[in-house]
């Protein structure tokens, strides 16, 4: 807008007005990257506010910035959650956030370039700024590639974390899993069995540590055989649920490491005849629209997964502007959320601890 006297607006006016200095206005209208994400909204806002126009005429606010969001599956509600907090973030700091791909392992090189190096200059050729990783397994040699090209990275609950300063956000994986077996527990429970993810993934082998250890503190006895592992979807969780059900001495509750693991789970409680609560508890882990439309509602561990897409844009943007982080590791916290799929465990069940 005009100052009140009807004069152009001038940096000076725009610095005041910010309360910055005019180097950091200079910066922004530059589009460097050197600027706190919070300060260069604020004098981005002034800028508009102001209608500052250089005395040049042609440079304004410079162009929205740019990062890369990349998924191993696009298609997962835990996906869509994910990147409903990255887009909200973006929106509120000035950045646009693109969508891709995780490529395809054990790619042939298709130039003088290897893999990781042709994905890195891909994404830096397109002006992103840094990426953001999504439950996906990353190598040594693509982190090496994005740290060569000067991509700033953040992972997102990381299957794996090839070096321990790559830095991460997700969840109290630990705490959810012993919060989700001590629910059970306190229902009567005592033949809980744990259907997980890929036995690699860190966030599955974290729940899967809570929930042994909240049986040992409960003095309940771990049976090796009511834990497996496969993926996180709804056929995984359908394939673990035959084989645990399928036992002759069968669970009373099954703790499972997703929500889409748990859908699997009750369809192969329903084709046995059985009834969830009635015959079977289950709980999952994420709280996902699946966990709210699911027959019956899903008991789940939530995890804040539209917090973790907006801390890890934030994270990203302080690490393009060469901010130190004061965790490079950031969890943040679960909490059971109790709907229609647990209850006590059935009487012809009961033993005890």
């Amino acid at each position: 807008m005009p100052t009140a006297s009807g004069k152009r607006a001038t940096l000076a006016m725009v610095a005041d007005a910010a309360g910055v200095s005019l180097a950091t206005v200079s910066k922004v209208l530059n589009g460097r990257s050197d600027v706190a994400a919070d300060t260069r909204v604020r004098v981005e806002n002034v800028l508009r506010e102001f209608g500052y126009v250089p005395q040049n005429g042609r440079r304004t606010v410079a162009s929205r910035r740019l990062a890369d969001i990349v998924f191993d599956d696009l298609v997962s509600p835990y996906a869509l959650e994910v990147l409903r907090g990255v887009t909200d973030a973006g929106t509120e700091l000035g950045v646009d956030v693109v969508i891709g791909r995780m490529p395809e392992a054990g790619a042939e090189p298709s130039g003088p370039l290897s893999p990781e190096d042709a994905w890195a200059q891909r994404i830096k050729s397109g002006d992103r700024e840094g990426l953001i990783v999504v439950t996906s397994e990353l190598t040594l040699a693509q982190v090496e590639s994005f740290a060569r090209a000067g991509l700033p990275l953040v992972v997102i609950d990381p299957l794996n974390l090839p070096r321990v300063e790559v830095t991460s956000v997700g969840a109290t994986n630990f705490s959810g899993g012993i919060t989700a077996t001590e629910h059970l527990l306190g229902l009567g429970h005592r033949r809980v069995a744990f259907a997980g993810g890929p036995v690699g993934a860190s966030c599955s082998q974290a729940r899967l540590h809570g929930y042994r250890a909240a049986l040992e503190n409960a003095g309940a006895t771990a049976d090796p055989a009511l834990v497996l592992h496969g993926g996180f979807g709804y056929q995984d969780g359908l394939e673990m649920g035959n084989r645990l059900l399928a036992r002759e001495n069968r669970p009373t509750a099954i703790f499972a490491a997703s929500d889409a693991t748990a859908l699997g789970v009750l369809e192969a409680a329903r084709r046995r005849g059985l009834r969830v609560p009635e015959d079977l508890s289950v709980v999952g882990f994420d709280d996902t629209m699946l966990a709210r439309l699911a027959t019956p509602a899903l008991t789940v561990i939530r995890q804040p997964l539209h917090d973790m897409g907006r801390v890890a844009l934030r994270t990203l943007l302080k690490l393009i502007a060469g901010e130190t982080l004061d965790s490079h590791h950031v969890e943040l916290a679960t909490h059971l959320v109790v709907r229609d799929s647990t209850g006590p465990v059935p009487d012809h069940s009961r033993q005890g601890a």
